[in-house]
């Protein structure tokens, strides 16, 4: 046999397999390229621009919204943000649940930025109390980091996540600085979701390993 025969024979008997449920992709996969073409992907960017559209409608109508152009340019960027890491994701993997994990996860990082920068959660947005928020995407991002962005890794920082929110609330309690275990209670909720999904896809990995 030639070494061409023999090569292509050994590679006919290799399989491939996801590493830590991330994979590479071909650009002619039906996963990867079907992702591109969802109607979901479409709706979410359709979404996006609804929400940046919103404040500039409202203006119309009431003096109690008052965006600059400085406002739209920085909740823009937000969306696009929120929007292109969850591309990523989609991209990285197959899993329907580690993309419903991210998913869920940016969705709780935008409402927690967007509802401190804007109202304010202890206070008004002016308290400098309300800074201690952003920790909580500190230890987030941290833990994307060192988990590599893996499943298992990635349940462990949005569980972090969930502690460093429980740990604020008690802080300002102690503090007297008000009651937000409503608030907590619910982002604890959705970064427990997103933990939640985090370990059922890396289960489904592990399972077809």
């Amino acid at each position: 046999a030639s070494i061409a025969n023999v090569t292509w024979g050994g590679l006919k008997g290799l399989k491939a397999k996801p590493i830590h449920g991330v994979r590479i992709v071909s650009g002619n996969v039906g996963g990867d390229s079907g992702w591109r073409r969802n109607r979901w992907r479409f709706l979410g960017w359709g979404i996006a621009a609804t929400l940046l559209l919103l404040p500039l409608i409202a203006m119309q109508f009431t003096a109690e919204v008052d965006w600059t152009v400085a406002d739209f340019i920085l909740f823009g960027a937000m969306l696009g943000t929120a929007g292109g890491v969850f591309e990523l994701a989609a991209k990285m993997t197959p899993s329907k649940a580690y993309r419903a994990a991210t998913g869920v996860a940016l969705a709780a990082a935008f409402i927690l930025v967007w509802i401190n920068g804007a109202v304010g959660i202890i206070g008004n947005e002016e308290n400098p109390a309300n800074r201690m928020y952003y920790g909580v995407l500190a230890v987030g991002i941290i833990g994307a980091i060192i988990a590599r962005r893996q499943p298992k890794g990635m349940v462990r920082a949005t569980v972090a996540m969930a502690i460093a929110q429980i740990l604020i609330a008690i802080i300002v309690l102690v503090a007297g600085l008000g009651d937000t275990f409503v608030v907590t209670g619910f982002f604890v909720l959705l970064w427990l979701t997103s933990a939640w999904l985090f370990k059922k896809s890396d289960q489904e990995t592990n399972s077809q390993t």
